[in-house]
């Protein structure tokens, strides 16, 4: 089997890679390996795929309309799991047109290679970040989500769209993946773990927003490529083969436990600067995965805490 991985110096399209690797999958990994944040943490990701034999790189744009319809005509591949985006709420808020290139015109390329290339499934990351400023928990795939906070969720539910039109026109078996913080080893430097452990190992000021009463699905990365690989063998068959699922933890934790964890493995207390809600943010994301446990037995393993040990042993161990 032949899988397009995107994304793939990313951290989830690193992860699903190797993972895929690992089971004997021939995968092509693509990424533009753009600076949003620091290149050579992609680089090392890369850098644990490319001794793979059945592992292939290309340096791709997908917003280059040319270079992806020619990795389509070249490729042949069975599978595409589409990982690749221009991640993070705020970023968006100064940078919106980046979000347009890579979230919107990279979905569109992706769906026409998949159209043209018999593709058997085309898996995208879609993200809880469409349920915006939605009071009701936990956050169900039937629930509206009509009402974005930010320019990022409305580019992630605009793929949602996108794709549900090509399954319906073109008959593409789509499945969209809702990811709920993702963390864990090699994890975005852009994000709370990374943040708050680098600030704490450095005896630096935390920014602990809405006062920490804020609660989230963390969901650790090893968690969450086992229901992307899982669903990958499983196109959805309906009339319509669209389907979308919430892929999280269905534990929400709340901030202080959740910055607790990291004190106790760095073997320090952080100093904490409490602080107001940030634009596009919300106070809340939670899970509910039963549709996702239903199809493919998808049930999360690893809490906070174990999670939280295996991030700071890497973090001191390689990066810091």
């Amino acid at each position: 089997m032949d899988i397009l991985v995107t994304g793939v110096a990313g951290f989830i399209g690193s992860n699903v890679a190797l993972r895929l690797l690992n089971a004997g999958v021939n995968v092509c990994g693509i990424d533009n390996m753009n600076s949003y944040y620091d290149v050579r943490l992609k680089e090392y990701r890369l850098g644990l795929l490319k001794g793979q034999r059945r592992f292939h790189f290309k340096h791709i744009d997908l917003s280059d309309r040319e270079s992806t319809e020619k990795l389509f005509e070249n490729g042949k591949f069975d599978i595409v799991v589409h990982l690749a985006a221009q991640a993070g709420v705020r970023h968006s808020l100064s940078a919106p047109f980046d979000y347009v290139d890579s979230n919107l015109v990279g979905m569109m390329t992706i769906l026409e290679g998949c159209r043209h290339s018999q593709i058997q499934h085309l898996v995208y990351a879609s993200s809880s970040s469409v349920y915006g400023a939605n009071t009701k928990i936990p956050f169900s795939e039937s629930d509206r989500v009509d009402s974005p906070v930010s320019l990022y969720a409305a580019t992630k539910r605009c793929n949602e769209l996108m794709a549900n039109s090509y399954s319906c026109l073109y008959g593409i078996p789509c499945t969209g993946l809702r990811f709920f913080t993702v963390y864990g080893p090699a994890g975005r430097p852009d994000m709370a773990p990374w943040l708050f452990t680098s600030a704490i190992l450095k005896g630096k000021p935390i920014n602990v927003y809405n006062g920490g009463e804020m609660i989230r699905d963390f969901t650790y990365i090893d968690d969450i490529v086992e229901g992307v690989v899982r669903i990958c063998e499983k196109p959805p068959a309906s009339t319509v083969p669209h389907e979308i699922y919430n892929i999280g933890n269905n534990s929400p934790v709340k901030l202080m436990r959740f910055i607790e964890a990291i004190e106790r493995s760095c073997g320090l207390v952080a100093k904490k600067n409490f602080v107001g809600m940030q634009q596009g943010d919300v106070p809340v994301t939670y899970a509910d995965i039963d549709a996702l446990e239903s199809a493919v037995g998808y049930r999360p393993q690893v809490e906070i805490e174990e999670g939280i040990d295996r991030f700071v042993c890497w973090f001191r161990d390689t990066w810091l």
